[in-house]
Formats: C-alpha cells, structure tokens, sequence
C-alpha cells in the first residue's frame, strides 16, 4: 500500500497539532537550546519576583539577562513583591546579642551599643560623639564595594568612623585592610561573617551603607531602619521601594539615597546624612520614622495571598 493523501478532516487535526508543537516549542527555545525559566515565565498564571522596582528593571537590558523581552512581553502577569523580614530574630527591643536592648521609646540603649561596638573594634573612643558608619556586604562589584573604596579617604576627612563585616574579592579586602592599617582608632574591619557581630555592627552604628550596583531586594536596609541605623543606599531595585530620602522640612522619610553609580554621588548622599546627624532634632525625627516601618513577613504575605486570590477568580 503507498500513500494515498489527507483527508480535509485529518489536514485540520494535523495543523492544529503542528501549530500547538510550535507554540509549545517556542516557549521553551532559548537561543537554540531548552530553557525551563523562558517556559515558566511563558506558561505562568502569574510570574513574582522580590520588588517592585527590580519588577520593572528586568524588563530592560542590563538586568533581564537575555529574558528581558519575554518578560516585557508578559508584563501584564509580572508582579514585584517585597521581600520580609523576621522581627523575631532582628528586632533591638529583644536582640540577646545586644550590649542593651531599645525601641523608639526608649532609645538609650542604641548609644550604649555605640559604646560597645566602638570598645570591641578597637576604635577611638571620642567617636562616641561623632558619626560611625557601617557596612555588612558580600565584598563584591555588584554591591558597591569599589565605590567605598574609591571614596573613603574622603569620607574620613568628614571626620567619622567606619566598622564594616565581609569578604569576598580579594583585592577589595586587601585595599580595605591596608586603608584600615593606615587609619587606627578610626576603621575597624572583620574579614569573614560573623552573626553575633553583624548584629551589634546594626546597633552600634549610626548609618549603614548599601551603595550596590543592583540589589532585587535586599534585606540589610530594613534590619538597618528597626535599629534605628539610618540607611544611606543606591536608589536601585527593592532599595529604591523602601528607604525614602528625608527631608528636613516635612519630617518626612526614612533615609538617604543617590541614583548614579558613581563615587562622587555615593559621597554627596554621606555628606548630606553626615550634616543632618549633627542636627539633633532633625535626627531623632529621623530615627523615629525609621524604626516605626513595617517591612514583616505578614505585610509580604497579605500581598502574596491577594495575588493568588486574584489568580483563582480570573482562572
């Protein structure tokens, strides 16, 4: 027997199932190869990532990493939800690595951190009464770390301290390290990660530095805003979400922040955060609005269930 044709009937069967395979296959492909993450942004009731801003990022080069014109393609879908934070665990009311325990009420004990932190990093104990700034990071590009180096000199000619937590490149921890040696009493860096420690850095100093390159979300900031340890960040993805540039005037915000990855923005923002640190009223304002935020899991998660019950009603 040879091949004697298609009917009409089995034409149509087989174009719908070619047409249902490319389709299929298309949402797979990924530059000649098979993508699993292309087929879940395609195929997706709904696609999440951890803010808003980073939501809108991705769209766009730099940040989608070659998926940016499928996601901008299903950006009806996408939806940017901020990452929590466990106030059981990073809360200064009831931190046990803490020298004293505080809150927005009760605010002694921050400066009683500051005492302690500057006594077991082996600083100039006149920092009591100036600015000491911190830095907990991965020691990497991609948070920030070569703006730090580039600009620190100038940042201790404001007359300041620094404690900072990390490793990572290499050569940053040399160049810290050695900027470190070069400036005794005044710069105090652990190569390494060490919990215990990283909490008390967030208690005992008075601002934290998250300069990163591109940040999804991050969570430093907010362990920053309960202590009271006024967060000074890049304006880039769930940084930009959540640290609000304070203004004097209003009363209102929670932090300081730059958009340009460049060193000469990063230090403008320090030296703005550096000039209102000695306006006390303007600072304890400050301090206030920052640990009355609310970044807790249970805020996460009520959006997260909207979301889903969105989902099943237009299912």
């Amino acid at each position: 027997m040879g091949y004697q044709g298609i009917f009409p009937a089995e034409k149509l069967w087989i174009t719908g199932l070619l047409r249902d395979t490319f389709f299929r296959v298309e949402g797979l492909e990924f530059w000649g190869n098979i993508s699993l993450l292309k087929a879940g942004i395609v195929y997706s009731d709904a696609i999440t990532t951890v803010s808003p801003t980073y939501a809108r990022q991705i769209q766009g080069n730099g940040f989608g990493m070659g998926m940016e014109g499928v996601l901008h393609h299903r950006k009806a879908y996408l939806h940017g939800i901020l990452n929590g934070m466990d106030y059981k665990i990073w809360n200064p009311a009831t931190d046990s690595h803490l020298t004293s325990k505080y809150s927005p009420r009760k605010l002694a004990g921050k400066n009683l951190c500051k005492e302690s932190l500057i006594k077991e990093m082996n600083l100039n104990q006149s920092l009591i009464q100036k600015p000491l700034l911190g830095m907990i990071s991965r020691l990497d590009s991609q948070k920030g770390v070569d703006l730090l180096v580039k600009i620190l000199d100038d940042i201790l000619s404001l007359d300041v301290g620094l404690v900072l937590l990390g490793a990572g490149n290499t050569s940053m921890q040399r160049a810290l390290s050695k900027i470190a040696e070069k400036n005794p009493g005044r710069v105090g860096i652990t190569i390494g990660f060490d919990e215990p420690l990283a909490h008390r850095i967030m208690a005992g100093t008075d601002m934290f530095l998250i300069p990163s390159r591109y940040e999804p979300c991050g969570l430093t900031q907010m362990y920053a805003l309960k202590y009271g340890t006024i967060p000074i960040v890049r304006a880039t993805g769930g940084l930009q979400d959540t640290i609000t540039p304070f203004n004097p005037q209003t009363g209102r915000g929670n932090g300081f922040t730059f958009t340009d990855y460049k060193p000469k923005a990063f230090f403008a923002s320090i030296l703005k955060a550096v000039d209102l640190y000695h306006n006390t009223a303007s600072w304890k304002k400050l301090q206030n609005n920052a640990m009355r935020e609310d970044y807790s899991w249970d805020r996460s998660a009520r959006s997260y269930l909207d979301l889903y019950h969105s989902i099943l009603k237009t299912g």
